[in-house]
């Protein structure tokens, strides 16, 4: 029996890493002439998420509000407020916070508004559809 050079496998580990990490959307929001807010729609499924991206500057005003409008399982949706050049970690949790905010942004940057499911909804690949409404003042 032959075994796979271990190069080989860990290109063929990486490929599976890779192409899992690509699942994940990203979406540039932007705001209509005039206009300070929009509403934007999604869908996720399981351990999907969608990051909702846009500019703003330190000390401005974010607000964000999650709403959930359909199910196939508990709708357990939430967001994270992600900060520029962030790896992950959140300066808002609205699993811990509440799914509706404002906050005052600390730094001038692109942030990212993570929607992602807990739980049984996000272990067993339920799906949910939401809406985001958001604002920068």
């Amino acid at each position: 029996m032959r075994f796979p050079k271990p190069h080989a496998l860990a290109t063929v580990l990486g490929l599976a890493l890779a192409s899992g990490a690509m699942a994940q959307e990203t979406s540039d929001v932007k705001f209509a002439p005039g206009n300070f807010g929009t509403m934007v729609s999604g869908k996720i499924t399981g351990q999907d998420y969608i990051d909702y991206r846009l500019g703003a500057n330190a000390g401005q005003e974010m607000f964000v509000e999650l709403s959930v409008t359909d199910s196939t399982g508990n709708g357990t949706v939430y967001f994270n407020i992600l900060p520029p050049g962030s790896d992950g970690v959140a300066i808002y949790n609205a699993s811990m916070d509440g799914n509706s905010t404002t906050i005052t942004l600390p730094d001038s940057g692109t942030y990212a508004i993570r929607v992602y499911h807990m739980g049984n909804d996000e272990d067993s690949g339920k799906t949910s559809s939401f809406n985001v409404d958001l604002s920068i003042q």
